[in-house]
């Protein structure tokens, strides 16, 4: 089955998160800019939260993989993102039904691979 990882991270880790599933074996993945807020509601150490809310700056990465690689290429952007501190991240696991290659009607793992 195949699985599609989206993570949000630092968009300073991008290049280096990128090079890193690239030199692991990933053949494609997709990137977006996007605003969020967590349980701290966007706010940092020290700063005042009250009921207003912080949107921070964020990249989405997506990725479909095989599920055989889904945990090692979980470790390497865990590993990659982290920065100790808050608002370094998450990474969400979804099921993948299926994926067509609207070039030549591949479908499956031969979709993305």
């Amino acid at each position: 089955m195949l699985r599609k990882i989206e993570c949000y991270i630092q968009p300073s880790k991008l290049d280096e998160i990128k090079d890193a599933l690239i030199d692991a074996g990933v053949d494609g993945m997709s990137v977006s800019e996007v605003q969020g807020f967590g349980r701290q509601r966007g706010h940092l150490n020290g700063e005042a939260s009250g009921q207003n809310v912080k949107f921070r700056s964020k990249t989405k990465l997506e990725i479909v993989v095989d599920e055989e690689i889904v945990d090692d290429i979980t470790k390497l952007i865990v590993k990659m993102a982290r920065t100790g501190k808050i608002g370094a991240g998450k990474i969400f696991i979804i099921p993948v039904e299926d994926a067509v290659r609207i070039r030549t009607s591949e479908s499956g793992k031969s979709a993305i691979y």
